[in-house]
């Protein structure tokens, strides 16, 4: 078991939180602990695209004409007018 020290405020503000969730304040702290357990470590491992990342390539090339492709676009609009 551990415990910690909060500032008033941030107790004052957990508390509302909880309230709003329909929670216990340590559940509410619990469940925000585990959570931020979790995004740090799905970050920091990579998550699941380690097996992958860096290492699939896309074609590319279909942005490469796309502000002339739309201002063919607005000049056909423009010409229909």
């Amino acid at each position: 078991m551990k415990s910690l020290r909060i500032d008033p405020e941030l107790e004052k503000r957990l508390q509302r939180a909880a309230a709003v969730k329909g929670e216990s304040l340590s559940e509410f702290i619990r469940r925000a602990a585990a959570e931020r357990a979790d995004t740090t470590l799905l970050v920091s491992e990579g998550g699941d695209f380690d097996d992958v990342l860096g290492i699939v390539r896309g074609g590319g090339g279909r942005a490469r004409r796309t502000g002339a492709a739309f201002a063919d676009l607005v000049a056909e609009g423009a010409a229909k007018e």
